[in-house]
């Protein structure tokens, strides 16, 4: 891995950056994540200003255009990096921001509640007394116990972090 302008201005140690890259990475993809998008992901939150063009992080990552923009898109849709426009150019950068965090897992709650919705029109589809419907019962209870933490835990993240970070 190359190191991005940024990085090499701010005189570090491109071996180590480049393994946290890799291990960050890595850890990613035992999450389950896609392999170029941990990648990627990494490579944009080591980067002093947390945002990379196409190019850049091609070359640091040292794949091609094609792999980079695969990435970006699913990136993306998991609301995790944002895509900007350069001022005066057709170059787009792809930022990190601090709260990328916050928003994966809020993206979340609009997957678990429409589980919620299915697994509720299944347990009226099983009858709630019938084993399979039962099973249903508590796997919707499970969601919706999971659906009422989350956002409790995303207001106490909101007051933390404004304690911690200051108004962002």
């Amino acid at each position: 891995m190359r190191q991005p302008a940024d990085q090499a201005e701010a005189g570090r140690d491109p071996e180590a950056v480049s393994r946290f890259v890799e291990s960050f990475a890595a850890q990613l993809v035992e999450a389950g994540m896609q392999r170029m998008p941990a990648r990627v992901f990494a490579a944009l939150l080591a980067s002093d200003s947390g945002s990379l063009t196409s190019a850049e992080l091609g070359e640091s990552l040292q794949v091609s255009p094609a792999a980079v923009s695969g990435a970006v898109r699913y990136l993306s849709q998991q609301h995790m990096v944002s895509r900007e426009r350069e001022p005066g150019s057709r170059r787009e950068r792809y930022r990190v921001h601090s709260n990328q965090w916050y928003e994966a897992l809020t993206n979340r709650e609009t997957i678990i509640k429409r589980w919620e919705s299915a697994l509720s029109e299944g347990v009226a589809s099983l009858g709630a007394d019938s084993p399979a419907g039962r099973r249903m019962a508590e796997t919707l209870a499970f969601f919706e116990f999971v659906d009422g933490e989350i956002m409790a835990m995303m207001e106490r993240w909101r007051v933390h972090r404004e304690e911690r970070f200051g108004q962002q």
